[in-house]
């Protein structure tokens, strides 16, 4: 009983203590109207700091190659499997993100090949293109009139963190890509 009163107590003077500080005076109101009206309005910033991620988190990914692919693992110093990899480049940035393939599927927001930006995460079935399940993910490494190129934890011929082209094998197993950026 003595439990519940005292969670019931506290949470009566949080909320009371939350509600008073944001209580501003009458003068500092009109003093935090003013500077609101006065910041830039120019979104310039907030698109220079995603491509400040994007590049970031690239050069970091990159960092990575040769890392040997290891089934199950999210750990550099022993090595990855694809959504191993991809979660632990998006962690590293305070991004919190399924560690799992298939649950990829439902993070960040869906786009379009033609809308791809450099970080984006590419969604592809397991190594048969016909079975029309997730079984793989990369992140988008760069764009350029020769298409997409991504950078995956790849358990085929390379058995590494490497660079890929998105053509031919990749692109029959393609299912969606999506923005966590």
């Amino acid at each position: 009983m003595k439990k519940i009163i005292f969670a019931i107590s506290f949470l009566i003077l949080s909320a009371t203590a939350g509600k008073a500080q944001t209580i501003l005076p009458a003068q500092y109101q009109e003093l935090v109207k003013q500077l609101v009206a006065n910041l830039p309005k120019n979104t310039t910033i907030t698109e220079n700091t995603n491509q400040t991620n994007s590049t970031s988190l690239i050069d970091f990914a990159k960092s990575m190659l040769g890392i040997p692919y290891r089934y199950a693992t999210s750990n550099p110093k022993v090595g990855f499997d694809c959504s191993g990899f991809v979660s632990y480049v998006f962690s590293n940035f305070g991004f919190k993100v399924p560690r799992s393939s298939r649950e990829f599927s439902y993070a960040g927001k869906e786009t379009s090949l033609e809308n791809a930006k450099v970080g984006d995460v590419l969604i592809f079935t397991g190594s048969n293109s016909r079975v029309r399940r997730i079984g793989h993910v990369g992140i988008v490494y760069s764009i350029d009139e020769n298409g997409i190129k991504f950078i995956h934890a790849s358990s085929g011929k390379a058995h590494q963190v490497t660079i890929t082209d998105l053509d031919g094998h990749y692109k029959a197993r393609f299912m969606k890509i999506v923005s966590i950026l």
